[in-house]
């Protein structure tokens, strides 16, 4: 959100039961803003990214394909927090309610 214009900096919470990425405003608030439901999405790396300057991404972008088809572009904070939240969600997809 700091670099992209049109991207929103929020909090993520997952949870797997439900298997849901639950999304908030950083700036306080109890209630979710929405939900990714995570059950049988796929969860990948995304190493370019169309309409995209390579110094705005700075290879720490991943995206969630929802069973329905909805694609999620999500930014990480480094290239380790990325691969953490993959393999979270991964796990989640696969082993939540």
């Amino acid at each position: 959100g700091h670099r992209r214009k049109n991207w929103k900096v929020r909090k993520f919470v997952l949870r797997d039961d439900p298997a849901y990425l639950h999304y908030y405003d950083p700036a306080g608030g109890e209630e979710p803003l929405g939900a990714i439901h995570l059950r049988g999405c796929v969860v990948t790396a995304v190493e370019d990214m169309p309409d995209t300057k390579k110094y705005d991404v700075d290879n720490i972008l991943f995206e969630i394909i929802t069973a329905n088809e909805i694609h999620y572009y999500l930014q990480a904070a480094s290239s380790t927090e990325r691969t953490e939240w993959i393999q979270a969600i991964q796990t989640v997809a696969r082993t939540g309610k």
